[in-house]
This record gives C-alpha cells, structure tokens and sequence, in this order.
C-alpha cells in the first residue's frame, strides 16, 4: 500500500475513532492499532492527533459538501433542495460516523476556543463555510432559504445522535417518510 492510501486508511479509521470516542477520548493509538499500523507510522503520516483530527473533520465536511453538490448538479429550486436533503439524510443513515463526528466537531471546537485555542477550529470552521456556500449557491443564493434548510439539516442531527425514534413527538414537524432515522447498534 502507497503512503497515500495508508493516509487515507488512516483518515477513514479517525473518523470512525473520533466520532465514537471524542477528540480527548481517542487514541492515536487505537487509530493506529484500527488500520494496522503502528503508532510511529501514524506519526510519519501526521504530525499530532490534532493534524489526523482535523483532517478527519475536514474530510467529513468534504465529503458531505460534494455529495450534496453531486446530488443536485443541473437542478433548481425545490429539485436541488430535496436532491441535496436526500443525499445527507443517505449519508448518516450509511455512515452514521460521519453525523457522530460532526456532533464530536462542534465539542471539540467549542472546548479549544474556551480554553483559548482559537486556531483549532479554524479549518473545520472554514470547511462549514464552504459547505455553506455551496448549499447557499444550489438553492438560489436565498439566505433565509439556505438558513431554513441548514437548521433543519442541524435538527435532524440533533435528534438523531440524541436517539430519538422515528415515531417520536420531537419529529413531529419532520415528514417522517421522508427522514430516516439509523438504527443503532445494540
């Protein structure tokens, strides 16, 4: 395996350990030990767990953005709405580590800035920023349009990383079938 695959072996295994432990709760070591490699490697690849967090993070920003770009290419209006709407909803429900490390993202980025660690957040901050704007471009460049869709994005996380069944009253406002909810693990 080239080093860049074992990169991004890495990537994908710190983003299923991060979304599940936290960034203070993971270990370099468990990500290393995930992929088979040993703790060293990992450090050749990145230079500190706060380098393969972020990368992670960003990752999963960058994932989400261009599946939400790929799912409305040549739509408008309401069709790049629910394009994009449906391809998210894809995402967390296939991959709920991803929903699990945006919910890790949001911590993580929130302690740092309290404990005076303002550039910590600042990729992660500019990556919610292009998925911003890209969501904001796809649906019209309308600001309360793209505000609407967003929060609605962001309850949805909410209520799912919290483990609130579908037929729960806190859905009420949702179009249940048109929001899955993932199963957990027992």
């Amino acid at each position: 395996m080239s080093a860049e695959e074992r990169r991004e072996s890495v990537i994908r295994a710190a983003i299923t350990e991060f979304a599940r432990g936290g960034y203070n709760g993971t270990s370099t070591e468990a990500i290393a030990r995930r992929v088979g490699v040993s703790q060293p490697y990992l450090f050749r690849l990145f230079k500190n767990k706060q380098e393969l967090f972020l990368a992670a993070a960003t990752r999963c920003l960058t994932d989400t953005r261009l599946a939400m770009a790929e799912a409305a290419r040549g739509l408008e209006g309401e069709d790049a709405h629910m394009a994009m709407a449906e391809a998210y909803k894809r995402l967390i429900v296939e991959d709920p580590d991803r929903l699990l490390l945006q919910m890790q993202m949001f911590v993580a980025v929130s302690a740092a800035e309290a404990a005076g660690e303002h550039a910590f957040g600042e990729p992660i901050r500019a990556g919610w920023e292009e998925l911003w704007d890209s969501c904001h471009l796809r649906l019209g460049a309308d600001e309360k349009g793209t505000a609407h869709f967003m929060s609605f994005g962001m309850l949805i996380n909410v209520l799912v990383s919290l483990g609130f069944p579908a037929g729960h009253r806190v859905w009420s406002g949702f179009d249940m079938t048109k929001v899955p909810v993932p199963k957990r693990e027992q």
